[in-house]
């Protein structure tokens, strides 16, 4: 029965040794390169005008409103193999509740003429900014139910 235990232990051990990365749990539960390995993938971005040319409606909107300086993939992330065709992969659609906040939670150090959203008292923390809102013109009258 020793053997047997004794057996498994050293299984186990030269499983682990095959199958867990080198570096591993230096850093927790992490890799050591990993970050390494992440860095060597650049994003790669499209490009206002490149969204433009598809997504007609929601240039338009841009245009006039209070998100008109923001680029389309600092809100949707890096989209140029969308963009080029190399992927089908349809991006997903940002979460407003937590990318609105990103920028527009109460901080001393925006000017004042910023608009800061305390998810406490705006909407009870329910946290559903596309319910009311258009991402791409917020100012715009609110959405109908």
């Amino acid at each position: 029965m020793g053997g047997l235990f004794v057996a498994g232990i050293v299984l186990f051990l030269i499983a682990r040794w095959a199958f867990v990365p080198e570096g591993f749990g230096e850093l927790g539960h992490y890799r050591t390169g990993a970050l390494a390995d992440n860095r060597v993938k650049k994003p790669v971005f499209a490009g206002r005008a490149a969204c433009a040319d598809c997504h007609t409606d929601e240039a338009g909107w841009l245009k006039g409103g209070p998100h008109k300086g923001v680029g389309c993939e600092a809100c949707h992330g890096a989209l140029g193999a969308h963009a080029s065709g190399e992927s089908d992969v349809k991006p997903v659609r940002p979460d407003p509740a937590k990318l609105c906040l990103v920028c527009h939670l109460p901080n001393v150090s925006k000017p004042a003429t910023f608009k800061q959203i305390d998810p406490k008292d705006h909407m009870d923390g329910a946290g559903k900014c596309g319910e009311c809102h258009d991402p791409h013109s917020p100012d715009k009258e609110p959405k109908k139910p």
